[in-house]
């Protein structure tokens, strides 16, 4: 069992309390009422993981983590914190931070193509029938079959028009493609682009290797602006599991490793499963189970733990609980099902200590050198070494430019794909007709031949890359429907 790192201190109770490293994938809950200190704990945690080389992957839904990038200090509750917890030692310092955006507006652009996401996950933010999915995924499968690649948004609408102009043509080997059905994906597809969802589709694709880096020995801290993209929340957690996803898929295997690879915070996490239809429900359960394995910690963020199915929160050994209210007997079941989720203390009535809790305080409990959860404990969070205060959009500009990675990801890439090579069919067969009969069938066959090499030529370009897998789309994507 890995022990070559200590314990990452981020509260004090009776003691000292930290989670260990080596624990670290097996997953994690924080939660409690607003305003109770669940941001600051997130902090704690990642510049702790941060400052031994973890690279993290945390969301700033409210605007207020960008000051991470510089020290702190300058708030009196942070030096008050120091002196209640006695912390000597106490120094405040900036880390390695990396902002991206899904509308390239506050960090670098964050893509992928329509084809990584795939349909289940598209189907998800376009908020799709059954049926209308099932025909999504049918046109997915059209566009793989006939070689037309799909990497942005304006390739999937024109595979989406031509399957309702040659539904009739379609219908024998794919089966019926109903106007209705067509139309409606249309719809759902103007109204993602009137979003400035377009902008998330396209290349060059995101590498998730971007976000497995140090800079001097600490680990990146790689913070997406999700202010605006959370006014989406589909959109939101359908992005964030993608990425996940693809962490999975092309992160190789490394079982229990000393440290992890990389911690992955999902705030808002009850986003992820409102409303969720069934078979994605299974496929989040499968993919927190099995990308443990892979050296990644998903931490989940959320108000209550009846937010997430129990099946995911089986899952969670490292807990944080911070304060909840029992106002009404829904808050009251919450409470007494969050205190029943944690090793019991026979010293500690994690019940009534949860409505007692002030700002900053927690119950924790994290898993010990053999993987069992360890006794509940009442303990005060340590406070964060950043800057609370976000940067100016000066600051921040400063942070984006200077980054090792800044050019790789600015410029969009328009290279040919389904939207220019459907276009050219649709221009052939144009001019076809207004040719002589006597040449039209001699010409048509040049036309397809040249549309056809066109086609082998993008696929076999995009073949042997990660931006250009037709089939392949990560866990999530792929997976047939159950």
């Amino acid at each position: 069992m890995p022990t070559q790192y200590e314990p990452l201190i981020m509260a004090r109770g009776a003691g000292p309390l930290g989670i260990r490293p080596g624990m670290a994938n097996r997953h994690g809950l924080i939660a409690g009422a607003t305003g109770t200190g669940k941001t600051v704990s997130l902090r704690v945690l990642a510049e702790q993981f941060s400052a031994i080389g973890v690279p993290v992957f945390m969301a700033d839904v409210k605007g207020d983590l960008s000051g991470m990038a510089l020290p702190g200090g300058e708030n009196k509750n942070v030096t008050g914190r120091a002196q209640e917890l006695g912390l000597k030692d106490f120094a405040p310092r900036g880390f390695p931070v990396v902002f991206w955006d899904v509308f390239s507006e506050q960090g670098h652009p964050v893509r992928t193509t329509v084809s990584e996401m795939g349909p289940l996950l598209l189907a998800r933010i376009l908020d799709l029938s059954d049926t209308q999915a099932d025909v999504l995924a049918l046109i997915f499968r059209i566009a793989d079959e006939q070689g037309l690649l799909l990497l942005d948004l304006k390739d999937l609408q024109s595979m989406v028009r031509y399957a309702g102009e040659h539904a009739k043509d379609l219908r024998t080997a794919y089966g019926n493609i109903s106007p209705a059905t067509v139309g409606a994906i249309q719809r759902s597809l103007i109204a993602l682009e009137d979003q400035g969802g377009a902008k998330f589709f396209g290349e060059p694709s995101l590498e998730p290797a971007a976000f497995l880096r140090d800079e001097g020995g600490k680990g990146v801290i790689n913070i997406l602006a999700a202010d605006r993209l959370l006014q989406s929340p589909k959109l939101y957690s359908t992005f964030l599991l993608w990425l996940l996803s693809e962490f999975y898929e092309q992160l190789p295997e490394v079982g229990d490793p000393e440290k992890p690879r990389l911690v992955f915070f999902f705030d808002e996490a009850h986003f992820l499963f409102a409303d969720a239809p069934k078979a994605l429900r299974e496929k989040v359960v499968l993919m927190v189970r099995l990308i443990r394995s892979k050296g990644v910690g998903v931490y989940f963020i959320t108000q209550n733990p009846l937010d997430l199915p129990d099946d995911v929160l089986g899952q969670l050994g490292n807990r944080v609980q911070h304060a909840l209210r029992a106002f009404t007997q829904k808050d009251q079941k919450a409470v007494k099902a969050a205190a029943e989720t944690m090793r019991q203390n026979p010293g500690l009535d994690a019940r009534t200590a949860i409505t007692e809790l002030r700002t900053g305080e927690a119950l924790i409990s994290f898993l010990d050198a053999k993987g069992i959860p360890g006794v509940t404990e009442r303990g005060l969070i340590y406070p964060p070494e950043s800057r609370l205060i976000p940067l100016t959009p000066r600051e921040r500009e400063s942070v984006i430019r200077s980054s090792q990675i800044y050019g790789k990801y600015e410029s969009l890439m328009d290279r040919t794909s389904a939207y220019e090579l459907l276009a050219e069919r649709a221009k052939t067969a144009v001019t076809e007709e207004r040719k002589p009969d006597s040449r039209a069938r001699q010409t048509t066959r040049k036309a397809g031949t040249d549309v056809i090499t066109k086609m082998a030529g993008s696929a076999a370009r995009a073949a042997g890359s990660q931006i250009g897998r037709e089939i392949i789309r990560g866990i999530l994507g792929s997976l047939a429907k159950k």
